[in-house]
């Protein structure tokens, strides 16, 4: 007989640690993106900031599981996914038209070697959370804590974009690189912008990042 109550905790503080790690991630990537003027990583961290608005709909959701058994999203959760698509939108945008800019002014960052460790750092983080989240999700049989891990997965697949970018300005000094790599994170921030749209809208606790 599985502990539901325990493992709701477990839910719990993984996504207490999921929102303190997006608010570190994001404030050590805004900052040292826009220092070494690597748009890549600045992107990176302002998903990461954007990915705290969302936890803290998926924090909600898990206190209101502690109660009863839920399958649609209330009301304080569909606005923060409708804030978080939003925000992810004008991110996409910002990030296209900031990569065409770098692009023809030939601008180079002065280095990628933050962009290296906080993607490293960030691929071992989001890999565990997924992992113990799956398995909470998988014990409570719960589609919302499933839906959780899933996502955290995409934050996972973001981490080898400013990884591999980073990697390839360190080594080779490619100088439309970290174009390409913020251009590769805006299709992210574009395609989480409307799966938040899609979930806020249906109002049901399904996580459509399925790939």
């Amino acid at each position: 007989m599985v502990n539901r109550k325990k493992y709701l905790q477990y839910a719990l503080i993984l996504s207490i640690i999921t929102i303190i790690y997006n608010i570190a991630e994001g404030f050590f990537s805004i900052i040292l993106g826009f220092t070494d003027e690597t748009l890549t990583l600045f992107g990176f961290g302002v998903d990461s900031i954007v990915e705290v608005i969302s936890g803290t709909g998926i924090l909600h959701m898990l206190l209101r599981m502690q109660k009863s058994e839920i399958s649609e999203h209330s009301r304080f959760e569909r606005q923060a996914l409708y804030i978080t698509s939003l925000s992810f939108f004008i991110l996409a945008c910002g990030l296209i038209t900031g990569s065409v800019i770098i692009f023809f002014q030939k601008h180079k960052p002065e280095t990628t070697l933050a962009g290296i460790i906080i993607s490293s750092i960030s691929i071992i983080t989001m890999l565990v959370l997924m992992l113990l989240k799956l398995k909470t999700g998988k014990a409570l049989n719960s589609d919302a804590i499933i839906s959780d891990a899933k996502c955290t997965r995409t934050c996972f697949y973001l981490s080898f974009i400013l990884l591999g970018s980073s990697l390839i300005y360190e080594l080779f000094g490619i100088t439309f690189i970290d174009s390409v790599g913020s251009i590769g994170i805006a299709v992210f921030a574009f395609k989480e912008g409307i799966e938040a749209f899609q979930k806020a809208k249906s109002g049901k606790i399904e996580c459509l990042c399925e790939n």
